[in-house]
């Protein structure tokens, strides 16, 4: 089914769900069947593509290497001198960006340093630590392969081939391989456009003294960092009071000029809890509860045009269900290919206390024995207000809905962040 004609009321008709207890896996699939990446592109210097998405596929305009050079220091020789007496004449040298212009004849040699270029005539190097020199008498002490250490043209990369393709993410390799390859721009999709809001009345900016009852604002700070790392654009539009009109406003506001709105606080069911009323009245909600801990109340859905991630106001929740729903979506949007969720199997060295029916992320510390055996234990408690937790931990101990109480020395599933 198109992505853009999907809604809510031909979704329930493709399938049976519950959006008040979506189960994890299947809120991932429901999200992935709305997403249709930007189209947009722009074409902008290497130096500033960190993080960005390639727009097409990139050809290599040459061979890699371009021409045969040595990977050794040591000197350059004919195979076949090497049969008889080794002692050879040396009649030059070749050095990186500086070859050889000469031919090497029967019993000459070159000297060549890694990097340089393969002089005319010979087709082997043999390594310095195997040759004896007596001003320019060489004595090779070694047998001799034809072709040994030498990097033929293009063994690297063949011109014309595919390099990078389209949706690969610039990392700081891939930054480098551009460069190595003669190209000073790039063309990639456009920054994704997202626009984040904490909303309660309760919440402070940092910097200002706390009254009664009053919090700071951590939660935006924390989707701030998520979101640079990503390589997004980021609309601040800040903290907004718990008022309908006010809410409404902040999201026909994103909605007009971002591609995905975030908010964290306002999805649960409380009276001052207007997000899943105002997606009714301004798109459509697909889901709004999660069968999991931390993050129930996550809501996901559209404001006109706009894709929407409510996240729960808890700090520890906005993380996980950001790491567990909203990357993934923002890396399809971007263009990007899907990363899989990697797990795998470590003991757990603490009790676990769960109920089953939901799938949970515990916060875990994992570390390797001196038997090489992976181990993990909790930080602690795991309330989804304790943010110190997940900035002590490096991993989630991911426990699945049918999962019940877990025993010290259980076997678990990990998954790194």
């Amino acid at each position: 089914m198109d992505s853009q004609n999907l809604t809510l009321s031909n979704l329930a008709a493709m399938e049976d769900y519950d959006p008040n207890s979506m189960p994890v896996e299947q809120a991932r699939q429901l999200i992935k069947q709305f997403l249709s990446p930007i189209t947009e592109y722009e074409t902008i210097s290497i130096q500033d593509a960190f993080h960005r998405t390639l727009a097409a596929d990139v050809l290599s305009p040459m061979n890699v290497p371009p021409h045969d050079y040595s990977s050794m220091d040591g000197y350059a020789v004919r195979a076949a001198d090497l049969t008889g007496s080794n002692k050879l004449k040396k009649i030059g040298s070749s050095f990186a960006g500086h070859a050889f212009d000469g031919t090497v004849g029967a019993g000459e040699c070159v000297r060549i340093m890694t990097g340089a270029t393969i002089p005319a005539g010979s087709d082997s190097v043999v390594m310095q630590e195997q040759v004896k020199a007596d001003g320019d008498i060489i004595e090779i002490g070694a047998a001799c392969k034809r072709g040994q250490n030498i990097r033929l043209v293009g063994e690297d990369i063949v011109q014309g081939a595919v390099v990078l393709a389209q949706g690969q993410r610039i990392n700081a390799a891939e930054m480098g391989l551009l460069a190595s390859l003669g190209f000073a721009e790039i063309t990639v999709y456009r920054k994704l456009k997202i626009a984040i809001f904490s909303t309660g009345d309760e919440l402070i900016q940092p910097g200002k003294s706390l009254a009664s009852g009053q919090i700071y604002d951590s939660n935006r700070f924390t989707l701030i960092g998520l979101l640079t790392e990503l390589g997004a654009e980021i609309l601040d539009m800040g903290s907004i009071r718990d008022d309908k009109d006010a809410v409404r406003t902040a999201l026909l506001t994103a909605s007009s000029s971002a591609d995905v709105i975030i908010t964290s606080g306002g999805v649960s069911v409380g009276d001052a809890d207007y997000i899943k009323e105002l997606l009714d009245e301004l798109g459509e909600v697909v889901f709004w509860k999660l069968a999991m801990k931390p993050g129930r109340p996550l809501a996901y859905g559209k404001v006109g045009k706009c894709h929407f991630f409510g996240l729960p106001g808890n700090p520890v929740a906005v993380m996980v269900t950001f790491l567990q729903f909203v990357r993934n979506a923002l890396w399809e949007l971007m263009g990007q290919h899907p990363k899989p969720v990697f797990t795998f199997q470590a003991i757990c060295t603490t009790p676990i206390k769960k109920a089953a029916g939901r799938t949970e992320f515990q916060r875990g510390i994992l570390t390797q024995g001196a038997d090489g055996i992976w181990l993990v234990q909790t930080t602690g408690e795991q309330g989804s207000g304790i943010l110190s937790s997940m900035s002590r931990a490096n991993c989630f101990i991911v426990l699945p809905m049918e999962q019940g109480n877990v025993e010290k020395g259980s076997v678990v599933q990990i998954q790194l962040f």
